[in-house]
This record gives C-alpha cells, sequence and structure tokens, in this order.
C-alpha cells in the first residue's frame, strides 16, 4: 500500500518540523499517528480534544487538520520553549488553548468525562496518572497512546514500564482496546457506553 498519497500532512508540518530540528527536539509523533488522530478527530464534530504533551506541536497540527470549526483542542505541556513554536505556528487558530502545566496538576482540575479524545503523548496521562487521564475520557470518546513499541529513544529499563502499562491496559474494563502495530506503536481505547 502506498501510504504516501493517502496520508496528507497539514500545511504548518513543515515549518514546525524545521524549528523541531533547531530545538533538537526529537521526540514527535510521525506521519501514520499524526493521520490516526486527524481520522479520529473528525469523528466527533463539536468535539472537546485533550493532548497532553504539546511538543512543539507536531500531533497539534495533525488534530486540528481533523477537527470541525465547532470543536475545541486544551493541550498541555510543562517545557514553554517546546511549546512556543506551537504557539508561533499555531496559536491564532481560535479552536487551539495551549496551557504551559504538569500534565497531573491539570488532569486533577479536570471533570470526569468532559473529553471526547486524549492523546496522551507524555509521561502524565500515560505512565503517570493513567487513572485521572481514562475518568476526564467521554462515553464512546478515544484515550490514545503511541511510541508502545520498542523505540532507539527509550532509556534504560523503560521497556518493563511500557510492558506494565500494557499489562494493565489488558485488565480495563470500562474501555474498549485495539493495540495497533502502527507507526510507533499505537494503542487505542474507546469508553464503553455502559461505562458512563
Amino acid at each position: 500500500m502506498n501510504e504516501s498519497i493517502l496520508i496528507k500532512p497539514p500545511i504548518a508540518i513543515e515549518q514546525i518540523e524545521a524549528r523541531s530540528k533547531d530545538l533538537d527536539f526529537g521526540m514527535a509523533s510521525d506521519p501514520r499517528t499524526g493521520a490516526l488522530l486527524a481520522t479520529l478527530a473528525s469523528s466527533k464534530p463539536g468535539g472537546r480534544f485533550l493532548e497532553l504533551g504539546t511538543g512543539t506541536g507536531i500531533a497539534t497540527a495533525w488534530l486540528l487538520a481533523g477537527m470541525d470549526a465547532a470543536s475545541s483542542l486544551v493541550s498541555v505541556d510543562v517545557r514553554p520553549e517546546f511549546q512556543a513554536v506551537a504557539k508561533e505556528i499555531l496559536g491564532r487558530d481560535p479552536r487551539l488553548t495551549l496551557v504551559i502545566e504538569d500534565g497531573i496538576q491539570f488532569l486533577h482540575k479536570q471533570e470526569p468525562q468532559s473529553f471526547d479524545l486524549v492523546f496522551a503523548d507524555a509521561m502524565p496521562g500515560k505512565y503517570e496518572s493513567l487513572d485521572e487521564a481514562l475518568v476526564v475520557v467521554k462515553p464512546g470518546g478515544f484515550y490514545i497512546i503511541d511510541d508502545m513499541l520498542p523505540q532507539p529513544n527509550w532509556p534504560e529499563g523503560h521497556d518493563a514500564k511500557a510492558t506494565a502499562l500494557i499489562d494493565r491496559l489488558s485488565r480495563e474494563t470500562a474501555f474498549q482496546v485495539a493495540p495497533l502495530h502502527w507507526s510507533s506503536g499505537v494503542i487505542l481505547l474507546v469508553r464503553r457506553p455502559e461505562h458512563a
């Protein structure tokens, strides 16, 4: 399958990637993860979306590309020097709210079942405070994580953390779980409507 004819990066991606390289930021989501995020965002008209880990805004741009005009995206990061790239390039989009805050602190302030999609692309909401991240997902809403296949930039011992996270998600009863050998390894969860 020729993925390149199906995956259409948002216009802003080239500029964000150039700035990411200048900052030596190498943790951005790849185009296949981005295409999945944009597709899932498209399925939630008027949706409320949360990204934990803005980085420089690569995945942010993909989410915005899939969202309709009535949707909104909150993107949280603790590193202002990286999020500044997203602010400069994407910050004029009225659907986007950029927050500089620890993701765990942010999650603790959110109402249960208040987001249609949560993309946890940082330690908070994924390896830390997972339960708090899952609680904010609406019935029928998505929780997505990537980088679950072994990555060359994983620090020593991270494989054990990934294995433990996969084991924890395998026991999740409130969500339907789909592991995808796609991109860097994606796990997609959908909150079952009966667990509203």
